[in-house]
C-alpha cells in the first residue's frame, strides 16, 4: 500500500524530531522502500498498519527503529582517498609535531555507520605512523544507531563492502576470513572507541579534538541545527585542530569561526586564528 500524505507527514515529523533530518516533499518512495521491509520484519501486515501503531502510542524502540532505517548509512573504506592522502601527508606530520611534548592525539568520527571511515584511519595510523603507538591516542567513532555501532564493533564486512575502496594489501594484512565475510583484526578494532551519540541532543562528555571527521552529515540537516552543530564543534575543537566535512559541505555562511585550507587537492576546515600557520 502506497503510503499516504497525512503518514508521510508523520514520519517526516518524526525523523526531524529524533534526528534533525529533513525529508523533502516528494521522497514518498524513499519512506516506503526504507519502511516497507521494517513493517514486515516487526511483523505488520503493511507499512500503514505500523505507522498506525506509532502515532497511537508512547514513544518505544519502534519510534526508535524508524528513525535509524530513515538515516543515510552510505560509506566505504578511505571513501575520496584524496581527503586520507590530505590527512595523512599533511595533517598529521602537522599535529606529531605540534604534540610531540603531550605525546596524544584526539580524534572523533561522527556518523560512523559501520565503521569503514574510522577503520581507514585506524589502519592509516599503524601503516604510516608506526611512533604513534607509543603515544595516547583517544580515537572516538559514534553514531545514533546502535544497529550500526553492533555492526561497526563487530567489524565484519561482506565482499562487496571489502571491494569498495580497501586496497588489496591492507585486506590481506589486517583482515581475517569467516566463511563469506571479512573480520577486521582485533589490533586495528581496538583502536576504536565506537559510542552512541544524536548529533542534535546534548554530547556526551568529549575530550577535545585534534581532528573531527563529520563528513556527509550537515547535507541532510535545516539550516539551524547546521548552525548549531558548528558552533559546538567549534567548542571542541583544539585552536590548531582541523574538520573534515563531505565534498559538498562547506561552513560559509554558517559559522564564520571557521576557515577552509586546502592540501594536496583536498580541503579542510580549522578555527580562525592568527597565529594559524
Amino acid at each position: 500500500m502506497a503510503i499516504t500524505d497525512a503518514d508521510f507527514d508523520y514520519i517526516r515529523g518524526l525523523v526531524r524530531d529524533r534526528s534533525a533530518l529533513v525529508l523533502e516533499a516528494g521522497r514518498e518512495y524513499l519512506v516506503e522502500s526504507r519502511l516497507d521491509p521494517l513493517a514486515r520484519q516487526e511483523g505488520f501486515p503493511s507499512l500503514p498498519h505500523m505507522v498506525k501503531t506509532l502515532r497511537s502510542g508512547p514513544s518505544c524502540d519502534l519510534h526508535r527503529k524508524v528513525v535509524e532505517a530513515m538515516t543515510t548509512n552510505e560509506t566505504s573504506f578511505f571513501r575520496e582517498m584524496r581527503v586520507f592522502e590530505m590527512f595523512r601527508k599533511t595533517i598529521l606530520p602537522k599535529l606529531s609535531v605540534l604534540r610531540a611534548s603531550e605525546r596524544s592525539l584526539n580524534f572523533w568520527c561522527a556518523a560512523s555507520s559501520t565503521g569503514q571511515e574510522p577503520y581507514s584511519l585506524a589502519m592509516l595510523l599503524r601503516e604510516h605512523f608506526p611512533a604513534l603507538d607509543t603515544w595516547n591516542i583517544k580515537f572516538i567513532a559514534s553514531d545514533i544507531s546502535t544497529e550500526m555501532l553492533a555492526r561497526a564493533r563487530a567489524g565484519r564486512y561482506n565482499q562487496l563492502e571489502i571491494n569498495r575502496g580497501l586496497p588489496a594489501q591492507l585486506l590481506v594484512k589486517y583482515f581475517e576470513k569467516h566463511g563469506a565475510a571479512w573480520e577486521i583484526r582485533q589490533e586495528i578494532r581496538r583502536m576504536v572507541e565506537f559510542r552512541e551519540v544524536n548529533l542534535i541532543h546534548p554530547w556526551p562528555f568529549l575530550p577535545r579534538m585534534d581532528v573531527i571527521f563529520m563528513r556527509n552529515i550537515l547535507i541532510y540537516l535545516d539550516l539551524a541545527t547546521k548552525k548549531n552543530i558548528l558552533a559546538r564543534v567549534g567548542r571542541l575543537l583544539e585552536p590548531a585542530g582541523y574538520l573534515f566535512l563531505g565534498g559538498s559541505e562547506t561552513t560559509l555562511n554558517l559559522d564564520d569561526s571557521f576557515e577552509p585550507v586546502s592540501f594536496d587537492g583536498a580541503t579542510c576546515f580549522r578555527l580562525r586564528r592568527e597565529d594559524n600557520v
